[in-house]
């Protein structure tokens, strides 16, 4: 699904975010990537999602490279593909609905699919009974719940996931990492960011980075594999 290849970030002189950072993530898996603050966990998410490139290597979604497409062909690449951050970035002064319907109204969708999808999407979180709720009348843990609903409007092939624990105490921490958990049953690649030692330990993979580098990778090994 993900295939990066020796791929480096350099934002100036003195600073590189990414060296030589060579990684494949499949179709179906569920992977961690884990490390210090500063150690390119978010940046390789940000090239992943094209929202920016790589100052050397490739990198591969679904077979498409992504550091090759024009600008023009960005939005249809970001429609493949759901973004959970951990800030939530959820518009203030509308209703949830009206947020994970916004992509839609975006893309032109007929205003009555619209409400159909964001309703579905919101059912799926557990959330379509306060629908006409705003963020700010909703505690942190719902909240993201909206954001993840917000990023399956389309379908995604894959799901990129920053911190999204990040801001949550423990209770809501672990409901979301249930909600993600029976997405990636569901067949959704998820890919996430975490400093939480509790999630990462419990990871179908988990890819840790250091200075910009990837130093380990951990795989969850078949009953009776030594």
């Amino acid at each position: 699904m993900i295939q990066a290849f020796h791929v480096f970030k350099q934002y100036d002189r003195e600073s590189s975010a990414l060296s030589d950072v060579t990684l494949h993530i499949r179709k179906g898996e569920f992977c961690f990537l884990t490390g210090p603050s500063g150690a390119g966990k978010t940046t390789f998410l940000k090239l992943v999602f094209r929202e920016e490139l790589p100052s050397q290597g490739q990198i591969l979604v679904g077979g498409r490279n992504v550091t090759a497409i024009p600008d023009g062909q960005i939005p249809e690449l970001r429609r493949s593909i759901g973004v959970v951050f951990q800030d939530f970035k959820l518009i203030k002064r509308k209703t949830i609905l009206e947020n994970v319907a916004f992509v839609l109204r975006i893309l032109s969708v007929p205003v009555k699919e619209q409400k159909r999808r964001a309703f579905a999407a919101l059912k799926s979180v557990g959330l379509h009974h306060k629908m006409h709720a705003y963020p700010l009348q909703l505690s942190g843990g719902e909240q993201q719940r909206v954001a993840i609903a917000r990023a399956l409007i389309n379908e995604p092939m894959l799901l990129l996931a920053d911190e999204p624990t990040g801001n949550l105490d423990s209770r809501n921490g672990e409901a979301v990492m249930d909600l993600l958990r029976d997405l990636h049953r569901a067949g959704s690649t998820v890919c996430m960011v975490t400093h939480d030692p509790r999630f990462a330990r419990h990871a179908e993979r988990t890819v840790h980075l250091f200075d910009g580098r990837v130093v380990d990778e951990e795989a969850e090994r078949p009953a009776g594999v030594a």
